[in-house]
């Protein structure tokens, strides 16, 4: 995949900066290089004075499926899929490490991030969603983490899922891997707004030139501020349990019986294996009863 598919528009004038996700082939999914390259554009706006806003949002009409899971070892420098050896236990944590970085990071950002969010907002899309301060998304986006359905929840970001999401909706989407519509949480507050998808991007521009009036100073004063306060509320000790997490996540064993997303892909290439995770977790949903009691 090419590396250089993060598109920055800037607007100095108006103090905003758009980052475009650009692989919609794979839904823009991204891959390692296109997630450095990411965490640069980030890094190079956070020290522009002029940008007191960066949005986020993926090309055509999806946000992000989050990693690409086409070449899972690859993500830890292991050459194509055909190399069936798992990575170290030390070379899991120390790419984690780094992995996990560009998320406490991207919590943590000093400028102000909005999420424009429509079609499918799964794995890392969903977490940069829930982690942007604002938040405008499709009430028909697909949203959820569906990779607990390759290893269980042994997931990073596990306090950030619980303090966003709550405990109940935290333990649902991640003991199951539902992909469920984002409407169905409108009631919740997770997401600033849940809109029509055809209003999504002029509601994200609008908060954009909103929250752009505000002083700069002040802008960064106040995300600090928050930085603190959920640190000190919900995050302590995430910045070291996420990629732990996920390092020890990323190495069990299966039996006969249970599913390994990892050596079906390799037999069945990453389509199939898709198409098997999703039957394998297809459980069927007893009927309600009738008012009467009785089955309906």
């Amino acid at each position: 995949m090419d590396a250089g598919r993060i598109e920055l528009d800037r607007d100095t004038e108006a103090g905003i900066a758009c980052l475009t996700i650009d692989n919609p082939e794979r839904r823009n999914a991204y891959d390692p290089g296109m997630r450095e390259q990411l965490g640069g554009h980030l890094d190079d706006l956070a020290a522009d004075d002029a940008i007191k806003v960066v949005v986020l949002r993926g090309s055509g009409d999806t946000f992000s499926t989050g990693a690409d899971m086409n070449n899972a070892y690859g993500w830890y420098g292991e050459g194509g899929p055909e190399r069936r050896r798992r990575p170290s236990q030390r070379r899991r944590l120390t790419v984690d490490r780094k992995s996990f970085s560009f998320y406490h990071d991207f919590m943590g950002y000093p400028k102000v991030t909005i999420a424009e969010v429509r079609g499918f907002a799964l794995g890392g899309g969903f977490e940069l969603a829930l982690m942007a301060d604002i938040s405008v998304i499709a009430e028909d986006t697909k949203i959820g983490m569906p990779a607990t359905r390759f290893l269980g929840p042994a997931l990073g970001s596990l306090h950030m899922f619980f303090y966003r999401l709550g405990p109940t909706l935290a333990r649902r989407l991640l003991l199951t891997g539902d992909v469920i519509p984002a409407g169905e949480l409108a009631h919740l507050s997770i997401f600033t707004e849940v809109v029509n998808a055809a209003d999504v991007a002029p509601r994200a521009d609008w908060w954009a030139r909103k929250i752009a009036r505000m002083p700069a100073d002040g802008l960064v004063i106040a995300k600090e501020a928050f930085r603190l306060v959920e640190q000190l509320q919900g995050y302590q000790g995430e910045e070291v349990a996420s990629y732990l997490f996920h390092a020890f996540g990323t190495n069990l064993q299966f039996e006969e019986d249970e599913f390994n997303f990892v050596k079906t892909r390799a037999e069945h290439g990453t389509r199939r294996a898709f198409e098997l995770r999703d039957a394998h977790f297809d459980v069927p949903a007893p009927q309600p009863s009738s008012p009467h009691g009785g089955p309906q």
